[in-house]
């Protein structure tokens, strides 16, 4: 005996049982004021600028809520306040914010070191989950270039708890563009 099919034509959702609603307005800024800025400066100019606020954050930083704390050549740290808008069907943080998080650390680690008017690119990120991650937890990442490159570099990351304790790790590959 198989089980009837259900389909989203088919389900009949019950919103009484959903529990009481919530939202989140996300308020971004024009993208390409940023994009414009970066062919003139250093990878270091660029994410130091972004640090300290003269250029607005990229739409993605302000959706999922990370910022920069941190800037050195090929070194990294952003930190992030996930809320249960960004849970799973299993109650914890889904991964792809985790994993968001490790490509922005590591790729702009690579982005540090690189002179003006060179641009990159991820092209292979792979990351190992750790531990669950809850909402109301802040969360640091870290990262750094392993291996800088003309055409290829590497880098590492980890977020983790205020503990202290590694969440999740991610090594990445950026092909340079200059």
């Amino acid at each position: 005996m198989s089980d009837p099919e259900v389909s989203a034509a088919t389900a009949q959702p019950d919103p009484a049982h959903f529990g009481g609603s919530r939202s989140k307005t996300v308020t971004w800024y024009d993208p390409m004021i940023l994009a414009a800025a970066a062919p003139g400066m250093t990878g270091l100019e660029f994410l130091t600028s972004l640090l300290e606020g003269r250029y607005p954050p990229p739409p993605i930083a302000s959706l999922v809520g990370m910022r920069p704390v941190s800037v050195r050549p090929g070194d990294v740290v952003f930190q992030c306040l996930p809320d249960e808008s960004v849970y799973n069907p299993i109650g914890v943080v889904h991964g792809g914010l985790v994993c968001t998080l490790l490509d922005t650390v590591a790729a702009c680690a690579v982005h540090s070191t690189l002179p003006a008017g060179v641009g990159y690119t991820s092209i292979e990120i792979k990351v190992s989950y750790l531990r669950p991650v809850r909402a109301g937890i802040e969360l640091t990442a870290h990262g750094w270039v392993t291996k800088p490159g003309r055409r290829v570099a590497f880098a590492e990351g980890d977020v983790r708890d205020p503990s202290g304790a590694v969440l999740a790790t991610a090594s990445t590959t950026c092909l340079v563009m200059g």
